[in-house]
């Protein structure tokens, strides 16, 4: 994924990064403010996306000015806003009409949609079967899921990470109560990870790639090997889908043409604006991306198939306490192939 946060309860930290976001969003003019909510009468409608750093098909999207082309023939225009990160954050963004549109995971989707959403989902990638799992450091002693019993293991609050624990347990038959959450951050869980105070890291590719390059771990398990129906999906504010359908299918359009081009060659789509500083990936890293990039499946619409699957996640996470009910996914979801307006 070019990227997934979480929480039934929303932890202290995601509320401070949605705050942050938000401030951040904030910084667009009114004036792009009040063209994403009309654009009407022929004025250009702005869609206002998480900028997306150093890496991946949008990255190149807004350098070479690709994007910006394809919504010029539906009369509108990208606006970076804020950054790509978890989806916690960027969900209360969208639900503040401070975003249009954001990526993150079925998990911390499930978990946001338990609120109050004022989002639907209207674009899917298959789990990321390869990138995402749980770390531990080479020469652990811990080499098989039941050795995570009585051990510590950083998770991000309801979202991706707690989920590849929790389904991790549950395959190998062993309670949730008897491994440890330690609850951080994707962000901040590196440097706690690497000192050695956790025993195991449950994550996905924008941290396990700098990982298993930089630190010397691996994968105990990874997505296939838990079963994972953990997908990327992409969310769009309620209102905006409503008021500019035309504007979203040719946004899906340029994700579907755009992700394949990626898959075809990852290594193209690294270090978009720069090779140095810390958004840049290292040389050891970028093997490890390209891998797991030639993994990755193409963003897509929601399937009747996929629906399925996302109701299995809702109904695990019920289970395992993470939300206080099932959440019904389907109300929230949008079959871009039957939007009016630019083909996809």
């Amino acid at each position: 994924m070019h990227t997934p946060a979480r929480r039934p309860l929303l932890a202290a930290a995601a509320l401070t990064a949605a705050a942050a976001l938000g401030l951040t969003a904030c910084g667009s003019t009114a004036k792009d403010a009040a063209a994403s909510a009309g654009g009407k009468g022929g004025a250009e409608v702005v869609l206002r996306v998480p900028d997306p750093g150093n890496s991946g098909f949008l990255a190149k999207g807004k350098k070479d000015g690709s994007l910006d082309r394809a919504l010029a023939a539906v009369h509108a225009k990208v606006v970076w806003t804020g950054s790509a990160g978890p989806f916690a954050p960027a969900a209360q963004a969208l639900n503040a009409d401070q975003l249009d549109v954001a990526q993150g995971s079925i998990t911390s989707a499930v978990a946001a949609l338990a609120q109050k959403p004022g989002f639907k989902l209207f674009a899917q990638i298959a789990p990321d079967e390869a990138g995402e799992g749980i770390l531990v450091k080479d020469g652990s002693p811990i080499t098989k899921v039941e050795d995570l019993v009585g051990k510590k293991v950083a998770v991000s609050q309801g979202g991706t990470s707690e989920y590849l624990l929790l389904k991790a347990l549950q395959k190998n038959g062993i309670p949730a109560d008897r491994v440890q959450r330690v609850y951080l951050r994707a962000d901040q869980t590196s440097g706690v990870f690497n000192s050695g105070q956790v025993d195991a890291w449950a994550t996905w590719g924008t941290f396990s790639i700098p990982a298993i390059a930089n630190t010397g771990a691996h994968f105990l398990v990874d997505g296939k090997a838990v079963g994972s129906d953990n997908y990327a999906v992409w969310a769009v504010r309620s209102a905006f889908a409503e008021r500019h359908p035309e504007v979203l299918k040719a946004f899906y359009g340029y994700l579907h043409e755009n992700g394949a081009k990626e898959k075809a060659d990852p290594a193209a789509y690294l270090n978009v604006f720069t090779d140095a500083g810390p958004t840049a990936v290292t040389p050891a890293e970028r093997q490890v991306a390209v891998e797991f990039g030639r993994q990755r499946a193409v963003d897509a619409p929601i399937t009747a198939a996929d629906t399925a699957r996302f109701d299995v996640v809702a109904a695990f996470y019920a289970d395992q306490g993470v939300t206080k009910s099932k959440v019904d996914v389907a109300p929230h979801l949008i079959d871009i192939t039957t939007l009016a307006g630019a083909a996809g």
